[in-house]
């Protein structure tokens, strides 16, 4: 996934160096043709690089065209984007395409959201709806038998390559991939959070991919048909959940709409568990958004409360900043526009710079109170336990 990087200026490798000049030379290309010849040289040098296992010259070149060319960045992460969630092989004399995808799962819970191994009888179904409604009529599908928290995707571009081959290895063959949790990383404990189903589609070489890539094909149709025939299916994974499922796309491309779209639908968990814990009603709720700062701004942060609770804070959200936002970008008109949509008349936009501040005995965030000051956010006794880090 593109992020923000921020790197040292420490002198580049050779190939770190070379990977920066075909990204410069891709950026400022005048023509197609020219696009192609710069392309197939970056790609080729990506290919030995990764294979290679040389993370730290990928992002080495990264981080130095962040700061000096940032358009240059965009060209060199999207071809390695490209470079290690899609490949083409030979299968059984015929030349397929395969391409490792994403399918998110926006799911928020008074408890603990599970991430955790799938089992057979839950994964043939769960693969049979998705065959029929996000992937082409072509398509082959490997799934890994676990459902991910974003802290258990793969860490860097070389793991994520790794996963294509075992997913490739194992379609070909007709099977799913088995994963070992043994030493999978911790999941943290959110009200809301994305869950994630993770394979390979392969397709006869140059042959769609999506059901919408076909002639009578939708996006929309497919997402409802998605929504409403394979949502049942993930209940046995979800137990104790609200969830909400998205469309499957290509692995980083998915991975970076969960992440945008929990955002608004964290505003909308944390309203409807105020409402189902303590009866606090929308129109009952008042919201304050105050900006916060690191050396720049990482994120606006949400306090709610009841009306008439001017220094208390119940319930947070984090609104972090993706991509290319900064506080140029008109972030407060799209949170304004999802506290009305639920409900919410009093909102409080706090103009003023406030730090990221977190709370030192537990590490959670501290949300804004309508007097301007950043608190701890507390439910009141009469609330049942709830998860202690909130989003």
């Amino acid at each position: 996934m593109k992020r923000s990087r921020f790197g040292a200026r420490d002198r580049l490798s050779r190939d770190a160096a070379e990977l920066q000049r075909l990204a410069i030379g891709m950026a400022e290309s005048g023509s197609r043709l020219e696009d192609l010849f710069w392309e197939s040289r970056l790609s080729r040098h990506l290919q030995t690089l990764i294979e290679a296992g040389a993370e730290d010259d990928l992002n080495a070149a990264l981080d130095r065209l962040y700061e000096s060319n940032p358009s240059a960045c965009d060209e060199l992460a999207g071809t390695v984007e490209a470079q290690v969630e899609s490949c083409s092989f030979e299968a059984d004399g015929k030349r397929c395409d395969a391409l490792l995808f994403a399918a998110p799962i926006l799911a928020w819970s008074r408890y603990s959201i599970p991430a955790a191994s799938i089992s057979a009888a839950n994964l043939v179904p769960l693969k049979v709806q998705l065959g029929a409604h996000l992937f082409a009529h072509e398509a082959r599908l490997a799934v890994v038998d676990y459902l991910f928290s974003p802290d258990q995707l793969p860490r860097s571009y070389c793991d994520t390559r790794q996963l294509l081959r075992a997913l490739c290895e194992q379609a070909v063959q007709g099977e799913d991939l088995h994963l070992d949790t043994q030493g999978l990383p911790e999941t943290n404990r959110f009200l809301s959070d994305v869950r994630y189903l993770v394979g390979v589609v392969i397709v006869p070489h140059g042959a769609p991919l999506f059901r919408w890539h076909e002639p009578d094909g939708d996006q929309s149709v497919a997402l409802a048909a998605w929504e409403k025939q394979g949502a049942p299916n993930l209940a046995p994974l979800l137990t104790g959940c609200v969830y909400q499922p998205m469309l499957a796309g290509a692995y980083h491309f998915a991975c970076r709409n969960a992440d945008r779209a929990s955002r608004s639908y964290a505003i909308k968990a944390s309203l409807a568990f105020l409402q189902t814990t303590l009866g606090l009603m929308p129109e009952e709720t008042r919201a304050v958004i105050a900006p916060c700062y690191d050396q720049r701004l990482e994120e606006y942060r949400i306090g709610l409360a009841p009306r008439d609770q001017d220094n208390t804070v119940y319930h947070g959200v984090a609104w972090a900043l993706l991509g290319e936002e900064d506080e140029h970008t008109d972030i407060l008109t799209q949170i304004d526009a999802v506290l009305r949509d639920c409900g919410l008349k009093d909102i409080v936009n706090l103009d003023h710079r406030m730090p990221m501040e977190f709370c030192d005995d537990c590490g959670a965030p501290l949300f804004p109170t309508a007097e301007g000051e950043l608190v701890h956010a507390e439910m009141p006794d009469t609330a049942d336990a709830i998860p202690q880090t909130l989003h």
